[in-house]
């Protein structure tokens, strides 16, 4: 019998019937325990939970026991789905699933090496009987899963006593070469990404929303607004939010959870101003192993997520250290997704992307040679009366008074400052943000979600220009 649970915030020590079976650290992974050997006919199950707020070596995200501005309440202990599952002693313990546009391969730990995989196919099934712990299936006439269309193939993979259900979806994400700029490609082709900053704060749960239906409402709605993308900020969710972007066509851009220390001057006021060189922090080996760690950890449990697309490792500075060499290590684990060496600035030699944060001042780029994201910016305020979270302050970059002023104010800065940017190369956008969080007010619903701050006809409208103006682009080369 299995024991195990997504995430303990930060340190668990778990005990079965007076007997410790078992320890972890972090608050953002999976784990799990065998029992087997200590249960009886009625058990006591104890897990002792520990966080001690630590920056400097476990990441920890936006969390701060101060609180404030655009620093969260923090959470601590049990904040993901923990069950108990009974196995048979071999059993299929995980898939690995990589995609191709005609073909999905399957890697398999288990401790069998014979099985039968099922492909559901809208032409029927595909069905073939393979030895060893990997197999590779054509499909033929491939659907390819995108956010306009984000199917699903489901697969049942079987072995000698043991079964299992899962789904991947048919799609690539690369970097490519159109006319004299590189851009980032979904499924072969150019993709404008229009997105917005999901911190993953919910009023009725701080790290979790109060049922399942809080993360479909957080992706439907935004979706009806016209983006394709959230860029999950500074957090790791659980598995069913992640389910439900590749259900519903929501692209994901992962950030890495930071740990280290922050500095207001060093990490955000000189570099607003432009001040973007010299003064650094300096990571000692026990943070660097522990970011390398949590960062594997995060690839590896997304790695089937046809959602997830592009992963920012250090955002800002915040606990930066050798980015390129950080760089080349998860290029490597993972060379499936574009990898964003340093959001914001900070930048060193290596990265996919040229990516850019602009707050306080007109957004005016152009892309090098890599393709060209700006991964932050608006952060355009509006208080709601009666819907939010501190009555006497209030956080955010630029504030309005009403609805209309704010839709209007998110009209003119797009279609001002970022449809032309779009000659410039610029192919991702990342507007903050989804919702206001606790004392921050600059989110398109409020905190509680009751309240949608922006006219649905007016960001739909900029949404289908910003789409014409990138694809108008590459009408001289035949997409």
């Amino acid at each position: 019998l299995d024991s195990r649970t997504h995430s303990v915030d930060q340190f668990a020590e778990v005990w079965l019937n007076g007997k410790i079976i078992g320890e972890h650290k972090g608050g953002y992974e999976h784990f799990s325990f065998d029992i087997t050997g200590l249960l009886k006919e009625e058990n006591i199950l104890v897990v002792k939970a520990k966080d001690n707020m630590s920056s400097f070596v476990l990441p920890y995200g936006k969390q701060s026991a101060n609180r404030g501005g655009m620093w969260y309440t923090p959470i601590s202990g049990i904040w993901q789905a923990v069950w108990l599952e009974s196995v048979p002693v071999n059993y299929i313990k995980s898939l690995r699933i990589t995609p191709t546009p005609d073909s999905v391969t399957v890697e398999i730990v288990s401790g069998f090496d014979k099985f039968e995989i099922a492909v559901h196919t809208p032409n029927g099934d595909l069905v073939k009987e393979f030895n060893g712990n990997r197999i590779t299936v054509e499909i033929p006439d491939g659907i390819l899963w995108s956010p306009e269309n984000p199917y699903l193939y489901e697969f049942t993979l079987t072995s000698e006593n043991d079964r299992v259900e899962s789904y991947f979806g048919l799609r690539t994400v690369t970097v490519e070469s159109f006319g004299k700029r590189k851009y980032i490609c979904l499924n072969g082709k150019p993709y404008f990404f229009h997105g917005l900053l999901d911190q993953g704060y919910f009023s009725d749960g701080i790290y979790t929303p109060a049922s399942p239906e809080g993360y479909i409402f957080d992706i439907a709605q935004i979706k009806k607004l016209g983006f394709n993308m959230l860029r999950k900020h500074i957090k790791v969710e659980p598995d069913l939010f992640y389910y439900y972007c590749d259900k519903l066509g929501m692209i994901v851009f992962q950030d890495m959870v930071n740990n280290g220390g922050y500095n207001f001057i060093i990490d955000t006021a000189l570099p607003t101003i432009g001040l973007r060189k010299g003064i650094r922090h300096k990571a000692s080996k026990r943070q660097k192993t522990s970011f390398e760690k949590c960062a594997k950890g995060t690839a590896d449990v997304l790695y089937n997520h046809p959602c997830v697309c592009y992963y920012t490792i250090f955002n800002e500075g915040w606990g930066q250290f050798d980015a390129d060499g950080m760089y080349r290590l998860l290029k490597q684990y993972d060379p499936t997704r574009i990898w964003d060496s340093t959001s914001g600035w900070f930048t060193e030699n290596e990265s996919d992307v040229q990516s850019e944060h602009i707050y306080f001042k007109p957004v005016k780029l152009k892309a090098s040679e890599r393709p060209l994201v700006l991964s932050e910016f608006g952060g355009y305020s509006f208080k709601v009366d009666g819907h939010s979270f501190n009555l006497d302050k209030n956080y955010g970059y630029k504030t309005f008074d009403s609805a209309r002023q704010l839709t209007e104010g998110l009209k003119k800065l797009y279609l001002d400052e970022i449809v032309p940017a779009i000659e410039h190369g610029l192919c991702a956008a990342v507007l903050t943000q989804v919702s206001d969080v606790e004392d921050e007010t600059n989110g398109l619903f409020t905190y509680d979600r009751r309240v949608k701050k922006v006219d649905g006809k007016v960001m739909i409208g900029i949404a289908e220009k910003l789409k014409e103006t990138f694809y108008n682009e590459f009408e001289s080369f035949r997409i």
